[in-house]
């Protein structure tokens, strides 16, 4: 199945992009974000900073966010996750507001939060899955206002939050699978017959 990556021009996109490729996606790389209007999938990477992320999608958040609310398949990873709300405390600028909330800064002693962590989730897309830590780098946390989408968390010094959001299509994920070794990889191959059975 055919993905749009997001190459906000902001990071590199090459870890993703092999992740997701070897999960049996086939990954069109785009610059230019209109192409996220017609694609089967979109995926929004894990690089950059909120505003800077937001600065090439900004001309099309409304049509990205009208197209994951109709339920093409999606997922955002960290920076890509934070920037499907409306904002955040890091940035001034707008986010594609797909989930109403708020995106915060951490509230743990050790910020930002590296390395691994356990996720606590029931969701689906982790089915099979003997070892449920993946990999964190981040320094903000998403704060849905509708906490029914939430399907995962994780607790960091003694601070727990969502890492596992769902709406429609939409999957938004805090930790970052191409980093994750076994659990990512399983995870990317579930969400990629997700993204199938749902295209």
């Amino acid at each position: 199945m055919r993905i749009a990556l997001a190459d906000y021009g902001v990071g590199n996109i090459h870890s993703i992009r092999k992740a997701l490729e070897i999960a049996g996606f086939e990954v069109e790389p785009v610059t230019d974000m209109s192409k996220l209007l017609d694609a089967p999938a979109i995926m929004l990477p894990g690089v950059g900073a909120f505003d800077a992320t937001m600065e090439r999608l900004l001309p099309y958040r409304d049509a990205i966010r009208e197209r994951m609310e109709a339920g093409v398949p999606a997922l955002g990873i960290c920076i890509g996750a934070q920037i499907l709300f409306p904002g955040s405390d890091e940035g001034q600028g707008p986010g594609i507001g797909l989930f109403p909330g708020r995106v915060r800064a951490l509230k743990s002693k050790t910020v930002p939060h590296m390395g691994w962590n356990l996720v606590k989730t029931q969701d689906d897309l982790f089915e099979g899955l003997e070892d449920l830590h993946f990999y964190f780098a981040h320094s903000y946390y998403c704060d849905p206002e509708d906490r029914s989408v939430i399907k995962g968390t994780t607790e960091y010094e003694g601070f727990e939050f969502p890492t596992v959001m769902r709406t429609a299509n939409t999957v938004a994920t805090q930790f970052h699978p191409e980093k994750s070794s076994d659990a990512g990889a399983a995870f990317l191959k579930n969400f990629e017959a997700f993204a199938e059975d749902r295209a």
